[in-house]
């Protein structure tokens, strides 16, 4: 049976290579060349596409501003998470069950749903078109997600370790900072490499709220590249890639952590 698995696996790949191989030979064409063949390889390379995106666009204010957003965002869910995470698992028993479902519960809506309701909130209390009310507002999306994760991988951690801790005379903001989140550092990173990819790739909600050119995100401004009647692909798809470039970054750092991060606690000891 190992080689269905096998073959399972390689069309797995396949199929995520494809679009992969579409994006990046893409970005290195011309436009003649993408609309005579799209699938075929480039001829001639040319990096002209790269060269036009920064000149057609501020390209490094989107980068800026994603950056700001991203990382401000995924600061703001790790520290509120893992102290809610961890109010929880020092309450125990029936009042840190309930505390847990009540912040999961926000998983149960979808973000769809709550569309119109957030877009008439932002406008009535003047936070539209700022970046700040973009942070508060995603931050607060996630942090049932970021509750969630923590929760489970804090749980795994010794609780007679913490008791000593008390025992010795530590308040429990120093059993936090000082014992708990130094080893809950593999969950952080593995939690903030899935915050990092859904922000950074995030449309709705920047669509929802950001108005000015000036303060778009990097997802936001690749609808740059879209008109109502022609749509530049090869610039387009320039974009993905410079999008992506940060991700895969951010995974070739943090990889060893999040493969520690995903198998935490899966032996107890």
């Amino acid at each position: 049976m190992k080689w269905i698995g096998r073959i399972i696996m390689v069309l797995y790949a396949l199929l995520v290579a494809a679009p992969l191989y579409f994006v990046i030979t893409s970005s290195f064409k011309t436009s003649q060349a993408f609309f005579a063949n799209p699938l075929s390889w480039p001829n001639p390379w040319t990096i002209q596409n790269f060269v036009s995106i920064f000149d057609a666009q501020p390209m490094w204010q989107y980068f800026w501003n994603s950056a700001r957003v991203t990382l401000s965002t995924v600061a703001l869910d790790l520290f509120l998470g893992s102290l809610i995470a961890y109010a929880i698992i020092r309450l125990g028993g029936r009042m840190g069950r309930y505390t847990f479902v009540y912040f999961v519960a926000g998983l149960i809506i979808p973000s769809q749903v709550s569309m119109l309701p957030l877009y008439s909130l932002v406008r009535q209390i003047g936070w539209s078109d700022n970046l700040g009310a973009l942070v508060l507002v995603t931050a607060a999306g996630l942090l049932p997600l970021t509750v969630f994760t923590l929760t489970g991988f804090m749980e795994m951690l010794s609780k007679e370790m913490m008791e000593a801790g008390s025992i010795d005379g530590a308040s429990e903001w120093k059993i936090y900072w000082r014992l708990v989140l130094p080893l809950s550092g593999p969950s952080l990173a593995a939690t903030a490499a899935f915050l990092f990819v859904m922000v950074w790739n995030d449309l709705l909600i920047p669509m929802l709220l950001i108005n000015s050119t000036d303060k778009l995100t990097l997802p936001l401004a690749l609808m740059q590249f879209r008109g109502e009647y022609v749509t530049d692909y090869t610039l387009l798809l320039t974009g993905v890639v410079i999008t992506a470039v940060p991700m895969v970054i951010l995974f070739v750092f943090l990889q060893r952590f999040f493969v520690t991060g995903m198998t935490a606690g899966s032996v107890k000891g």
